[in-house]
């Protein structure tokens, strides 16, 4: 993290990319903690554009950004995409607002595993298992999954969505049967939003610094703070980082064994 002026800033998060991917807990986490800590910060903009990401990194890092609008305002600022677990994210924020062109919501829980059992058959590969428990092996791609354990994991998704519906009314203001209503996996482009009640304006982020500086009361002086990039990142440029990142969060989402994401 680059070394903050002497002087009363507020400070700009950049979220960009998938959450668990680019965008991972730990890093952003210390950087929301020392953001919390740190008197010379009088507010906070998060400059988002991300599809979302895993449950466990998404719910971690709204608690994280909740934590900070506990003692300072947190301005969420939605460039592009603002869906699922990043909307998550954006609700842990003090005031939400997005530009015209913004998508926004997928308010939802899905579980991706490839199912290869047929495959490897062909292939004449077979998997032997040693487990402790029944469902120890849960999610396993090498073979179709029992009712059983369809209704497990039908839990784990159930549960997670109740969780995010609740974080959305309690955030927004509105009624959970409202939510669950809106709450179908679509998106909505930031008109829209702003009419279901999902933003609160739209605006660009210099329009999220203006009002992080009127909530604050601190001068329009900003630092922009991000993770350290990657040597990859120095080596290649960022759209071929872009690019990378892309490729790696999809073959991870086909890979993963039921994996839970927002």
């Amino acid at each position: 993290m680059r070394l903050l002026p002497a002087r009363k800033r507020i400070a700009v998060v950049e979220v960009f990319g998938s959450i668990g991917g680019s965008v991972k807990s730990a890093v952003h986490g210390r950087i929301f903690s020392t953001i919390r800590r740190d008197r010379r910060i009088r507010a906070v903009v998060l400059d988002i554009d991300s599809p979302g990401g895993a449950v466990p990194a998404s719910d971690y890092l709204y608690r994280s950004v909740a934590a900070i609008a506990e003692e300072k305002p947190v301005v969420a600022s939605i460039r592009g995409v603002g869906a699922s677990g990043s909307y998550m994210i954006c609700c842990g924020a003090s005031h939400v607002l997005a530009s015209p062109g913004a998508i926004i919501g997928s308010i939802g829980v899905i579980s991706v595993r490839p199912a290869l059992e047929e495959l490897l058959g062909r292939l004449g590969v077979g998997v032997n298992v040693t487990k402790s428990g029944e469902f120890k092996d849960l999610g396993a791609f090498w073979r179709a999954s029992t009712l059983e354990e369809d209704a497990k994991i039908q839990g784990l998704i159930d549960d997670s969505f109740d969780a995010f519906v609740s974080i959305v009314a309690n955030a927004r203001k509105m009624d959970e049967d409202r939510v669950r209503e809106i709450a179908t996996g679509e998106v909505y482009w930031a008109p829209r939003a702003l009419e279901l009640g999902l933003i609160d304006e739209m605006g660009d982020l210099d329009r999220a610094i203006d009002v992080a500086a009127e909530l604050s009361g601190a001068p329009r002086k900003t630092v922009v703070i991000g993770p350290k990039r990657s040597f990859r990142e120095r080596l290649f440029g960022p759209f071929a980082e872009a690019l990378v990142d892309q490729t790696a969060s999809e073959i991870e989402r086909r890979l993963l064994m039921a994996s839970l994401r927002y």
